[in-house]
């Protein structure tokens, strides 16, 4: 299905940018991270639905090279999940070159909400399983990646 006949199905990461500030500046940062994560957990549920892999239970590795087809190059382009992984019991995914980290300075705090957000949609609508996620590592603070950590509940 093609949304836009002339512009197609993506817009520019300044835009989205720019909704983000918006919103930020509305609710305040904390508001505008509650608002972000639950849009992006959305986004992940509805992501695997299409995909027809809810409840499919996949394998950790397998779940981030669905991922990435879906929303790394080849797909949407919301980021590049690099890789996941178990540490104990907690599900761990790096992600690179998000769309929350575009464009923002070193040192910056912006953390990745919507990602965040659709990555642990995501998992738990493949697992069936309920986490919770944060992010403990940022492109823009030093890390390699931007990485989501998920702790089952």
């Amino acid at each position: 299905m093609q949304v836009r006949p002339e512009l197609g199905e993506f817009s520019s990461i300044v835009c989205f940018k720019a909704v983000i500030t918006g919103v930020e500046d509305t609710l305040g940062p904390d508001g505008a991270a509650v608002v972000f994560t639950r849009a992006g957990k959305v986004r992940g549920h509805n992501l695997v639905a299409s995909l027809g892999l809810t409840g499919a239970n996949l394998p950790i590795d397998q779940l981030a090279q669905a991922l990435n087809s879906a929303i790394g190059k080849d797909g949407t382009r919301l980021c590049a999940v690099k890789g996941a992984f178990m540490d104990g019991e907690n599900v761990v995914i790096d992600t690179d070159e998000t769309v929350c980290s575009a464009g923002e300075e070193q040192g910056s705090t912006r953390q990745c909400t919507f990602t965040l957000g659709a990555v642990w949609g995501a998992l738990e609508a493949v697992t069936g399983r309920t986490f919770l996620g944060s992010q403990t590592d940022s492109v823009l603070r030093g890390g390699q990646t931007d990485r989501f950590v998920f702790e089952p509940l």
